[in-house]
């Protein structure tokens, strides 16, 4: 399989503006990303690095309702908006999303075919990304979805960059660290997830709990398992040289984002 990398978390919300509000009142940057015009959803986005949050929100209930697509990300939003605004599905992101998906059946998981996908962004531009999800879950939480787009690492973050849509954060340099899960047995959820997407588990501290936190490495990134019976992803960990934000924790609705020093 190739490398994989975490490429960013869906929060369903009902009220984008709502969400950059929150965002920006504490001094970061978030903007309207577009219009997703073939499933019924738009969103909003912060990036962190290539590493961003999308907020994803029911643009045409109508629509997305009506639509005939494997797309698990849409379908879900239709069935948990406006009841649920939480953590979603998180994104892992590939550069050869065939082999990938040829990896992943081997695992015995039930994939969609690989869909194209685009969106039509503030400034008039179609965005296109190929995805694929994964149906089913283990232990009640979902799986992730994987994506692919055009072009290398490097260069995508710097044509974000020099397009204004990756900017600095006024409150300073932040950067997702970490995505929590709780699960009723994090051990075997970990075991599961490091199995099937190739992840190396992460030595936990001295003061964690055997058994109650198990952590896989994503790149430079973590997906941490807690112990809880939530079966979703509960909070999102930050942290970077912001003085006005280590120490606090943002709720939207309910997802939580929780800030720490370097």
């Amino acid at each position: 399989m190739s490398a994989l990398q975490w490429d960013h978390t869906v929060h369903y919300v009902n009220d984008l503006e709502q969400a950059i509000g929150a965002f920006r009142d504490n001094g970061l940057a978030a903007s309207y990303g577009g219009s997703h015009k073939l499933w019924g959803t738009h969103n909003a986005l912060s990036y962190f690095g290539l590493n961003y949050i999308e907020f994803l929100a029911i643009e045409d209930r109508e629509l997305a309702a009506s639509l005939d697509t494997p797309n698990l990300v849409v379908k879900d939003a239709v069935n948990l908006l406006p009841d649920h605004e939480g953590f979603s599905r998180v994104a892992i992101r590939t550069d050869d999303i065939e082999t990938t998906a040829s990896a992943l059946e081997k695992q015995g998981l039930k994939l969609s075919p690989v869909l194209d996908g685009k969106r039509l962004n503030a400034q008039g531009q179609w965005i296109e990304w190929r995805m694929l999800t994964i149906g089913g879950h283990y232990q009640g939480l979902v799986y992730p979805f994987i994506i692919e787009w055009k072009g290398t690492d490097a260069l995508r973050e710097e044509e974000l960059t020099a397009a204004g849509i990756i900017v600095p954060h006024p409150a300073g340099e932040v950067t997702v660290r970490r995505a929590v899960f709780s699960v009723p047995d994090p051990a075997a959820a970990a075991a599961h997830w490091g199995e099937i997407f190739g992840l190396a588990e992460v030595q936990a501290g001295s003061s964690a709990t055997p058994g109650d936190s198990v952590s896989l490495a994503v790149g430079d990134k973590v997906f941490e398992f807690r112990r809880g019976e939530d079966r979703q992803m509960t909070r999102l960990l930050l942290s970077g040289d912001a003085p006005g934000l280590a120490g606090r924790t943002l709720t939207i609705a309910q997802g939580e984002y929780v800030f720490t020093a370097e």
